[in-house]
């Protein structure tokens, strides 16, 4: 009975693994074949993919496909990496040295 309960309150944290997900009303394409997504791409109705803000996506909405640090050293600082979809952290004088992340979301 423990694991049953364990079990059942993960799952109704499942929606904390996502840091920002957010449904939109699809534009959707001339021809009815599909949706435009936010640079101007056709895409499949059942299609998924990644968009230029690092977020997956469907016809129905996009979530962030990266985590954000919140708890950063004081002399440490974070850039995002629009090509890896992903933030570092390294510290304010010495960008070659990186710095321990206490927490991160999604």
């Amino acid at each position: 009975m423990k694991y049953l309960a364990l079990a059942l309150l993960l799952c109704t944290q499942l929606h904390l693994l996502h840091g920002a997900c957010f449904n939109t009303l699809p534009t959707l394409s001339d021809d009815l074949s599909g949706c435009v997504d936010k640079d101007g791409t056709v895409r499949p109705l059942d299609s998924t993919w990644r968009n230029s803000d690092c977020q997956d996506c469907t016809c129905d909405g996009c979530c962030d496909a990266f985590s954000t640090p919140v708890s950063i050293p004081d002399d440490c600082t974070m850039e995002f990496d629009k090509k890896e979809c992903k933030y570092n952290v390294f510290k304010k004088n010495d960008h070659a040295v990186p710095c321990e992340v206490g927490q991160m979301i999604g």
